[in-house]
């Protein structure tokens, strides 16, 4: 399994604020994606080369979530591995997929989250 990136994401129903306090601290937009399962927002902003936070807009969020974004190259192959050691689809079965990615996230037996991501370029 290849990752292709590995940083934190903020599911959150006030994304403006978070945003604007990322950006406060040097960061800048690197892309902002929307329509995501109806009117959900991404937007991830990045500080240098080196450094990025993924912002996630949820009306219905009701409380601040942080978990692990993990791109990968095989979204199946990581997603059977994570399956393999007892995380689980918080959306039961479901695949969220869009024509430029396809997402899951997955739940640690311990309670921790990854955001399993795959580009589709």
């Amino acid at each position: 399994m290849k990752i292709s990136s590995f940083y934190p994401s903020i599911v959150t129903s006030n994304a403006t604020e978070t945003i604007a306090l990322f950006e406060e601290l040097g960061f800048e937009r690197a892309h902002t994606k929307t329509g995501i399962e109806g009117d959900a927002t991404n937007c991830v902003l990045k500080y240098g080369e080196d450094f990025r936070v993924d912002v996630a807009q949820y009306d219905e969020q009701e409380r601040d979530m942080t978990n692990i974004r993990v791109n990968v190259s095989d979204f199946d192959e990581a997603y059977d591995f994570l399956v393999s050691k007892g995380f689980k689809n918080a959306m039961g079965d479901k695949i969220v997929e869009t024509p430029s990615s396809k997402a899951a996230l997955m739940v640690s037996p311990s309670g921790f989250t990854i955001g399993l991501t795959k580009h589709i370029r």
